[in-house]
């Protein structure tokens, strides 16, 4: 199951309380302050792990508490620091605080952390209390609270090129085609309910990621269909590929309404340099395929292309053409 979106009560460890302690010792009759120290509390740490790909492990424990540091001990012992929490999640996992939805930090990189709440301080102990006028103190200090609160995970899909199309516009079977990703494929619309990331292995050993998400409807931006629960995820990609059906009775508002779908759900989406593809050629006859190959899509000035994933037809002269401008 592919989860992108949690939120989770997190609690930091509090810090020990520093100890009131005297030495009392053989032969010391004037033994001065030995109280230790309180040990931290222990953090909230998230690791961005790039062998994680969902939520879904943070779906079913909402709750992350660490350990309290240990209380300061006689003879200038201090208590033991708290274990800290590390939480695993996904690469391109934004946190935000769970009451503003302020982003706090974006987990864009494997292996980044953040600390998301803080361990109290651990009180000091009487012996730090110590001054010439007050040598034998008989107070310690409190260890402080740790932060907490709720917070806010949200998933984005790190991915080179996204795929963008109406329900049944054959993204699936294109992104089965090129990768090794095995979505499901299936001749009715919203087949895919989830979004799904291929990695496409290119000439000489190279590669570039593509993510397939759910099909657009009109209406998507404002939450039809399930294009809004999944646009988040081309948000990072750095091409958009358009892919309409070749067959589609009307190829230029297909298009508008896909284009018009990304521009108001996000201004970045608008920024992105985006392409068209036209799908399942092979439902046509090649003398219908010249005549759509003529027509031009108002409001789109760049190359079309012609793709059938089950011939295979075009499959190669677009991924050269994504090769080409990812690498530049």
């Amino acid at each position: 199951m592919f989860i992108d979106y949690v939120k989770i009560f997190v609690k930091a460890g509090d810090g020990g309380n520093g100890a009131v302690a005297f030495r009392h010792e053989k032969f010391v009759p004037k033994g001065g302050p030995a109280g230790g120290n309180g040990g931290r509390g222990g953090d909230i740490v998230f690791l961005a792990d790039r062998n994680l790909h969902t939520l879904l492990d943070l779906r079913y424990k909402r709750r992350y508490v660490a350990k309290d540091g240990d209380n300061g001990g006689t003879s200038l012992k201090d208590g033991r620091s708290g274990s800290d929490v590390i939480v695993k999640v996904p690469v391109g996992t934004l946190i935000k605080s769970g009451e503003t939805e302020r982003i706090l930090c974006d987990l864009d990189e494997d292996g980044i952390q953040f600390i998301a709440a803080k361990g109290g301080k651990g009180g000091k102990g009487n012996a730090n209390f110590a001054t010439p006028t007050n040598q034998a103190p008989r107070f310690a200090e409190e260890g402080k609270p740790g932060e907490e609160g709720n917070i806010i995970l949200e998933l984005k899909l790190i991915a080179d090129v996204g795929l963008v199309g109406f329900p049944n516009a054959g993204k699936s079977t294109f992104i089965s085609t090129v990768s090794a990703a095995r979505p499901k494929i299936a001749d009715y619309p919203f087949t895919t309910l989830e979004p799904n990331l291929g990695i496409v292995k290119y000439k000489d050993f190279r590669s570039f990621t593509v993510a397939d998400i759910p099909g657009i409807i009109e209406g998507a931006h404002i939450g039809k269909g399930l294009g809004i629960k999944f646009l988040r995820h081309i948000e990072r990609t750095k091409l958009l590929m358009l892919m309409i059906d070749i067959s589609s009775a009307d190829i230029q508002k297909e298009y508008d309404t896909l284009v018009n779908e990304l521009n108001n759900y996000s201004k970045e989406l608008t920024r992105k340099e985006r392409f068209v593809v036209l799908t399942k050629a092979d439902l046509l006859l090649e003398e219908k395929i010249e005549k759509i190959k003529k027509k031009k899509i108002k409001g789109y000035k760049g190359l079309i292309f012609i793709l059938s994933s089950v011939s295979g037809y075009g499959v190669q002269q677009i991924l050269d053409y994504l090769w080409q401008q990812l690498k530049d």
